[in-house]
């Protein structure tokens, strides 16, 4: 059960990251691909919507750090959460995705690093 709460966790931070950086990473994306107009100025609907994003990102990586690396787990003997791999996996992929997320939420402000 604690695994799957740490996932939950790390799950949601990676959505709101990605709805946090999606007014952005978009119209950047289609401009490095060479696709541009006007209409790409429609894209930045979210952008008022990033510091609640960007607060929900902080939050569930918080807690996914929290239970990955702060609790104890509590696990069934033999079930797949007891064996020392399986939590060690888990901390890489949240090292992995936290990295990429926070990557992911500095995007506006390199951006114009890019164009």
């Amino acid at each position: 059960m604690s695994s799957f709460n740490a996932n939950a966790s790390l799950f949601a931070g990676a959505r709101a990251a990605i709805d946090a950086s999606l007014c952005c990473v978009g119209p950047l994306v289609l401009l490095m691909l060479g696709i541009g107009g006007a209409w790409i100025a429609h894209l930045t609907a979210l952008e008022p919507l990033r510091p609640w994003f960007i607060a929900a990102t902080l939050l569930f990586l918080g807690l996914a750090f929290r239970r990955l690396f702060l609790q104890q787990q509590v696990c069934v003997p033999g079930a797949a959460c007891a064996q020392p791999i399986v939590l060690q996996r888990q901390r890489w992929i949240f090292a992995i995705v936290a990295l990429a997320l926070l990557v992911l939420l500095l995007v506006p402000w390199l951006a114009p690093f890019f164009l």
